[in-house]
């Protein structure tokens, strides 16, 4: 191995008078010039009797470790996810909860407008209360007869003055007595 060839040395270094640039990938001698280059696709002997035990594990101790991180991973994770979903059900209970209080405000002011009209005030207190203005006619039914009266009386009341104890005595033994025939 002369100096001068353009051989390396048996060193492995390069010659001091070879270029020092880089060599592009597919310009490398030597770079596919076996004649019996691999073709892809075909098995070599030597993998093609390579038992079926000697085959990679389906476990092994990388697969444990990632299968692990995964684990625990997933429960750091558990916990404020569930609090993110729980916070976001509140909310949206709190806005239904919300809307459903808007929806109560509006009927209750449309109620307060409804009631300051004076004539709405006089139609509910004639309906519920039997209130009648000054020279109109009252008529009531009761038990289904009509009482008609003036407007501000009352029908004639029976006598519920108070008796002496011993007179209620005597009157309750004598509705017994007559009860009892």
């Amino acid at each position: 191995m002369s100096a001068g060839t353009g051989r390396r040395r048996s060193t492995g270094r390069p010659l001091s008078n070879a270029a020092s640039r880089p060599i592009p990938a597919g310009a490398r001698s030597g770079a596919g010039s076996r004649p019996d280059a691999r073709r892809p696709g075909r098995r070599t002997p030597r993998q093609a009797s390579r038992p079926a035990a000697a085959r990679r594990p389906l476990v092994t101790g990388r697969g444990v470790l990632l299968v692990g991180l995964l684990l625990l991973l997933a429960l750091t994770l558990a916990g404020p996810v569930r609090q993110w979903l729980e916070g976001r059900a509140e909310l949206a209970r709190l806005a239904a909860e919300s809307t459903a209080h808007d929806e109560r405000i509006a009927d209750l002011q449309a109620q307060l407008a409804r009631q300051s009209d004076p004539d709405w005030a006089a139609r509910e207190a004639r309906e519920r209360l039997a209130y009648v203005l000054p020279g109109d006619r009252l008529v009531v039914v009761v038990d289904g007869e009509a009482a008609e009266g003036d407007a501000g009386t009352l029908p004639d009341a029976p006598d519920t003055t108070a008796r002496p104890w011993y007179e209620e005595l005597l009157g309750s033994v004598a509705e017994a007595d007559q009860a009892g025939r």
